[in-house]
């Protein structure tokens, strides 16, 4: 896993490229891996929720990275997920600490992933088309 402290900026914000910030920096496309190896599906009583993330991993970029035990892990907060969303008690700060720390080994969040010198490449905007308003309001003046 990557240092603490506070969250380094993404590769194209910062200013300075000469200091040595250790480990190189990795960068992958954000979208799903090509190949993801043989899946077991969420359990079907697992809370919508933890369904959704679990199901959310296999589109995100860094499972490229995630091999059989990852994934093993990622059931496994799945299934805490789900118990805890699904009880009748209030989550407790340990419980949640806990699942926070197995998300975290997953990469699940950029702050995880930039910690550990990984970026997912974001999608380039399309360009950007003139506005039509200040063309209409010149319209009127002109009187047409």
């Amino acid at each position: 896993m990557g240092v603490t402290g506070p969250i380094p900026k993404r590769s194209e914000e910062r200013r300075r490229r000469n200091k040595d910030d250790g480990p190189e920096l990795v960068q992958a496309p954000s979208a799903p891996p090509a190949e993801l190896p043989d899946l077991p599906e969420p359990d079907p009583n697992w809370h919508e929720i933890a369904t959704d993330w679990y199901l959310s991993l296999r589109e995100s970029g860094q499972a490229a990275f995630y091999q059989p035990s990852d994934w093993a892990v990622a059931r496994y907060a799945a299934e805490l997920m789900s118990r805890g969303l699904s009880s009748d008690r209030p989550p407790n700060g340990q419980y949640v600490a806990a699942l926070n720390s197995v998300m975290t080994s997953l990469l699940t969040t950029e702050g995880d992933r930039r910690r550990a010198r990984i970026e997912l490449e974001r999608k380039k905007p399309g360009p950007k088309l003139a506005s039509v308003k200040p063309l209409d309001a010149y319209r009127d003046l002109a009187g047409g």
